[in-house]
């Protein structure tokens, strides 16, 4: 008989050891599982930014992800999850500055020193996500551990840019008609999803260039009045109909500009007005308006927010709100101002510097061409986007979110993948020295220099949601076709937050259709976000944040896993509470005293030996495995928080409450046959529950687990079949 289990579960104690019993193991690696592991099964982990810690969010992922890999494994797949973390290149440049206090000026000549500093800085963080992963209990492959920034990721990335870029779908914008969104304060590209906006209240001022213009325009930004190069009404107005084709000499401020009346259906009769000052350079939807209507472009605030030599010199050189003041002052002196009211306006920002997002003409950027036909498919990256999903070849958990991927997928603009920072995967690109001032650009794009002379690399690097779009692969060895490529690719299940569908979902999809041909998963599941009690997001600045290592050190991980998982269901938000973590704890306890019991009534127990059944005893048996065959089911439909919910319940009121207690008397009695029925159904049954329970509760399973007196036990319960 092996050793009893202590009178009291420590998780302390258990969980590092546990960790490293699995780890020595090798059964994380598929290659090393037992022979009856052969289908495989794949999932790769969202590779969580190096410069975080582990949140509530990346905790219930981490315990929906390893519930689904463990379960897998136990019913003998060859199961690969392979782990990893993200470089996040504006976000951890700006940590690396913030932390260390220093200015990227100090390095500008120096760059390769400065991005190892960045690196080595990352690569600090990433040791310590790492722990905190591992003490989730997470079954990772760690062999197969990968970063967004290493070897051979950027191999890919690199191969990924000039394959796309061959193929006309990666095209550098060079005209003034290009804007981007540019954050002032990291003083950097951003894509569209990376802009925030904040509700606030705005000054919307009615005027007139000058006391001639025929037409009085309303806008929330008169400093961006320079530029204008026409006023646009809509085409159906019949209060502007007369003045639509004509062209006027205004000045505005002191400059001359000429501005073209232009009829437009975009245009709202009801904002202000119904006519707008359309500034090409400075707004997408005027510089899509200025190419359907053949109109000039002129930009006049630079990339410091601050207003340019070509406006005029009482703003010259000020901030935008600055000279906002000055010509609203100067409006209404020349009582040009006709009216001035306070209306709701969305203020855009950058989500990860929180600077202000100023639309500027920005030259040599690239896009990613999501509306271009692909030469040889007569098809657009939108239309790779949307099929497999239309079609079922990928299944979206839950299956709301279809229509709200479609809905951004078709209103999906260039894709803007330059970014001015040094830390990145910086772009195999090389241009011609001098370059020339205007927009025409000589370049080769090439992993290596050009031969001859005046040859220097782009400074930009690429967007990290690039580099990451290719993650389900990329990891996998491509572009080279590895063994575990054409073994593991596509993925089976990729699970991740709702809030990241398009970030990162959307661009894998278009990746990986793209590049490979193949979807890059099967199943999407998506979870919700974590909130408090009162329904509140968790966050540090409402001081209701929960640190979930703080939780494994006092509740341990089996307990902080269940408590994010119970009543968690696909797609939904979730509440946690310490009374929650306290509730788990309490189970955890159950479970331990519950083995306890039964391994100690299991002194004279021959498990070689099985004995003729009570039927009471067989109709306990013969109910757990119509429960369990429930629960598969459960399982396999992804309903987990519903399967942890009734593992609950039975391990607890049925086994504990009910079996248990239910057998105390003969287990004490003197009736051997009566007493062998007993211990058999009890080990039995408890048995069956640790396998069921163990994709939940990994440690406290397996410790006990290692108690049992079973014969042809596995060296392992993550190995153990099933039960079902």
């Amino acid at each position: 008989m092996k050793e009893q289990l202590l009178p009291q579960y420590n998780p302390k104690e258990v969980e590092e050891k546990i960790y490293q019993l699995w780890e020595k193991s090798g059964f994380f690696n598929p290659d090393k599982l037992p022979s009856r592991h052969k289908k495989p099964f794949t999932m790769v982990l969202p590779p969580p930014n190096v410069t975080g810690v582990l949140h509530m969010g990346s905790a219930l992922m981490l315990a929906i992800e390893d519930t689904m890999i463990r379960y897998e494994r136990m019913k003998g797949k060859k199961t690969l999850w392979i782990p990893g973390t993200d470089h996040a290149s504006i976000a951890t440049e700006s940590k690396f500055l913030k932390d260390k206090k220093i200015s990227k000026g100090d390095y500008k000549d120096k760059r390769d020193e400065f991005i190892n500093l960045v690196n080595n800085f990352a690569l600090e963080n990433q040791g310590l996500i790492l722990k905190q992963i591992r003490a989730m209990g997470a079954s990772l492959d760690w062999s197969r551990l990968k970063f967004t920034l290493d070897k051979e990721h950027n191999e890919a990335v690199q191969e990924a840019f000039i394959i796309m870029h061959k193929a006309g779908i990666i095209e550098m914008g060079t005209g003034l008609y290009t804007i981007i969104n540019w954050d002032v304060k990291g003083q950097t590209v951003v894509n569209d999803d990376e802009v925030e906006y904040e509700q606030g209240k705005a000054k919307l001022y009615t005027f007139r260039y000058d006391k001639d213009f025929p037409i009085s325009i309303s806008t929330t930004r008169p400093e961006t009045k320079f530029g204008d190069t026409a006023v646009a009404v809509n085409s159906k107005d019949e209060r502007y109909k007369q003045y639509i084709g004509k062209t006027y000499n205004a000045e505005f401020f002191g400059k001359k500009i000429i501005i073209k009346i232009i009829g437009d259906p975009s245009v709202d009769k009801n904002f202000g007005t119904g006519a707008l000052g359309v500034t090409p350079a400075h707004s997408k939807i005027d510089a899509e308006m200025a190419i359907r209507h053949n109109l000039l472009s002129e930009d006049v605030i630079n990339e410091y927010g601050k207003m340019k030599e070509n406006t005029c010199a009482m703003v010259e050189g000020k901030k935008t709100t600055e000279a906002r003041d000055i010509i609203v002052n100067y409006l209404k002196e020349k009582e040009l101002l006709e009216k001035e009211e306070i209306i709701d306006q969305n203020i855009p920002k950058s989500q990860r510097s929180g600077g202000i997002i100023e639309p500027l003409p920005k030259r040599h950027q690239f896009f990613v061409k999501v509306n271009k036909k692909i030469p040889g498919k007569n098809k657009t990256l939108k239309e790779l986007m949307i099929e497999p999903v239309k079609s079922g070849k990928i299944k979206i958990l839950p299956k709301r979110f279809e229509k709200i991927y479609f809905n951004w997928v078709e209103n999906l603009r260039d894709w803007s993948i330059s970014r001015q920072i040094w830390y990145g995967h910086r772009l195999p690109v090389w241009y011609k020295t001098p370059a020339p001032s205007g927009s025409e650009l000589e370049y080769v794009v090439s992993k290596n220099k050009p031969k001859g002379e005046n040859w220097e690399q782009f400074s930009d690097t690429l967007d990290t949601w690039f580099s990451s779009g290719l993650w389900p692969f990329s990891t996998l060895g491509w572009p080279k076709k590895t063994k575990d490529f054409k073994l593991y690719f596509p993925n089976d299940v990729l699970e991740t937050a709702y809030d990241i569908l398009f970030f990162w979902v959307a661009r894998m999809i278009l990746m990986s259709q793209f590049l490979t041909g193949k979807v890059p998963f099967k199943t999407i599941y998506l979870h919700g976000l974590v909130r408090d009690e009162q329904n509140r997001k968790i966050s540090k600045s409402l001081g209701n944040n929960i640190d979930p290592v703080d939780m494994i050190n006092q509740y341990g991980a089996d307990a902080v896993r269940m408590a994010m998982i119970v009543g968690t269901s696909v797609g939904n938000d979730s509440k946690i509470s310490m009374e929650k973590f306290k509730a788990y704890r309490n189970f955890t306890t159950k479970i331990w005293n519950a083995s306890r019991f039964v391994l100690m009534n299991l002194q004279d127990y021959n498990p070689s030996k099985k004995p003729v059944l009570l039927a009471k005893d067989k109709k306990y048996i013969n109910d757990f495995n119509k429960k369990a065959k429930e629960i598969t089911k459960l399982m396999d439909d992804f309903k987990f928080y519903y399967v942890a919910e009734k593992i609950y319940h039975y391990f607890w009121h049925t086994f504990c409450d009910k079996i248990i207690e239910e057998s105390k008397p003969a287990l004490a009695g003197s009736l051997a046959k009566e007493k062998l029925s007993k211990q058999y159904m009890l080990l039995e049954i408890l048995t069956g529950s640790l396998k069921i329970l163990h994709p939940f509760m990994p440690f406290v399973t397996e410790e006990i687990y290692q108690k049992l007196p079973q014969k042809n036990k596995q060296k392992c319960l993550m190995v153990e079949k099933w039960s079902s």
